[in-house]
């Protein structure tokens, strides 16, 4: 069984026992979570939501957080003498899939 859940403004497909990095929730490492924002559940029966799918959910636990790779941006105006680099790292928590509820 999978299902496509919605969180941070992103859509992640989950399976039971699976691992899958989000941006950051405000939960401590260790303490389990609920999604409750369930767009899709499949399997051996389709259920399709508008926008949601009722009465389903899907909990988590919370591994860890951490921070991503570094990635740089950099900007560069020929002729001018201009450059400006800078870099970001995103904040992210790790999610291990426990159940999913249709």
């Amino acid at each position: 069984m999978y299902a496509i859940v919605e969180t941070g403004g992103k859509q992640f497909r989950v399976e039971e026992g699976g691992k899958i990095f989000v941006e950051k929730l405000e939960a401590e490492a260790g303490s389990e979570i609920v999604l409750d924002k369930v767009l899709l559940v499949g399997g051996s029966e389709l259920s399709v939501g508008a926008p949601y799918v009722e009465g389903a959910k899907v909990t988590a636990e919370v591994l860890e957080h951490g921070r991503g790779k570094k990635i740089v941006i950099f900007k560069k105006r020929r002729r001018h003498d201009s450059r400006k680099k800078q870099g970001h790292r995103q904040a992210y928590t790790a999610l291990k899939i426990k159940g999913i509820e249709a």
